[in-house]
């Protein structure tokens, strides 16, 4: 009998270590843990720190009147830590590993290389605060998107400060519907570099600085039964004395199904220009930037996922610069035309945000004759990128 008994609480003893063996086994890479919870195999039950690294890396092959150069590039690389204190307090913090940690002459004291780094506020009957620096809240669905998940931005984003300091006021309409209003700093380095300000020893500079350098944004995200989705704002920011910058972003969203597009559009009217491409066509003015630049911006994407773990994507780019006056010489109207026209196909080996890419990315730029009067010439740029993107949760 006892060693019947024995024999039973050796056969159950090892059922149990092969089960939990087993088990360990198919638990140990399972999706939507953080590799906290992957090494440690510790479930993680509070919502207080939470740390990601943000990445996008892939060989390039750049191609200009031929085959240009060839290299292994990290895009994107951006340590991430965010959670909830409590019920009503929360934090972020968001950085750049791979730019400069130089804050000097910086009208914030940060360092550009930090995207965001704040805490958020909720006070109730569906309003909150968020302060610090933060996300512009401008318009337009690629604009709100994950960085990592863009393979090259339109060149109004680019040339953009979509990271600056000072507060969002949000207000929940209800689930589906909210408002913004924010007002931030309005640029990040000093006046005389944003804008290209140069003078001679003892000559007054022939603009100067507001005394209140802010932008003061309103948005509207609007969620419409999660098929038709808004991100929608209006900007005014003040650039220098006399001299005002309107924004105005409309971002448009459709899903359905394993189809998905997005339409943006965006324009800007420059007192002063901010994103520096008329200035570049036009040449300084007086020892700054050209005077009331203008820039159109329209970008569309299609998203297939014709497979489960597939998706295939075109993405289409249209952007205009001018001068709205005529400023001596220089006549008013467009000077450039820019196209944008992508392709890709992406691989989603997991249930998380991993993928694989092969994309296209081509650009090309037509100046009108009044820009070519200038010198400038029309060009094209095509690259090749195959790569991978992860926003990998380490904790």
């Amino acid at each position: 009998m006892i060693k019947k008994l024995t024999f039973i609480l050796l056969a159950a003893g090892c059922t149990q270590i092969m089960y939990a063996q087993s088990t360990e086994k198919n638990e140990r890479f399972l999706e939507n843990k953080t590799l906290f919870e992957e090494l440690t195999n510790v479930k993680k039950k509070q919502d207080k720190f939470n740390l990601f690294l943000n990445m996008q890396g892939s060989f390039d092959a750049n191609f200009r009147d031929g085959f240009e150069e060839g290299a292994f590039k990290m895009r994107q690389l951006r340590i991430e830590a965010k959670g909830n204190i409590n019920n009503w307090l929360s934090y972020r913090y968001r950085q750049r590993l791979n730019r400069s940690n130089d804050s000097s002459g910086n009208i914030d004291n940060l360092p550009t290389s930090i995207d965001i780094a704040g805490i958020g506020v909720k006070l109730g009957k569906g309003f909150s605060i968020f302060a610090g620096k933060q996300c512009t809240a401008y318009g337009g669905i690629e604009f709100d998107l994950n960085p990592i998940e863009i393979y090259e931005y339109s060149d109004m984003i680019e040339n953009m400060s979509n990271f600056m300091t000072g507060l969002n006021i949000g207000y929940d309409i209800n689930a589906h519907q909210q408002l913004n209003l924010q007002i931030l700093d309005s640029r990040n380095g000093s006046f005389n570099k944003t804008y290209g300000v140069e003078t001679e020893d003892g000559e007054q500079p022939a603009i100067e600085s507001g005394k209140l350098p802010l932008v003061y944004t309103l948005n509207w995200n609007g969620n419409f039964n999660d098929i038709f989705k808004t991100r929608w704002s209006a900007s005014i920011m003040n650039e220098a004395k006399d001299k005002n910058l309107y924004y105005f972003a409309f971002g448009n969203e459709l899903n359905l199904n394993k189809f998905n597009m997005f339409l943006d559009f965006m324009y800007s009217k420059e007192g002063i220009d901010r994103k520096g491409i008329m200035t570049g066509i036009t040449g300084s003015m007086e020892g700054h930037n050209a005077f009331d630049a203008g820039y159109f911006s329209m970008v569309t994407k299609l998203n297939y996922r014709f497979l489960p773990k597939w998706n295939a994507f075109v993405k289409g780019m249209y952007e205009t610069a001018s001068l709205t006056k005529q400023q001596g010489d220089l006549e008013k109207g467009k000077y450039r035309t820019a196209w944008g026209y992508f392709a890709g196909v992406e691989f989603y080996p997991m249930d998380t945000n991993l993928h694989f890419f092969l994309t296209y990315i081509g650009r090309s730029y037509d100046f009108t004759a009044r820009a070519k009067a200038l010198g400038q010439e029309n060009y094209s740029t095509n690259r090749v990128s195959v790569g991978f993107i992860y926003q990998l949760p380490m904790f």
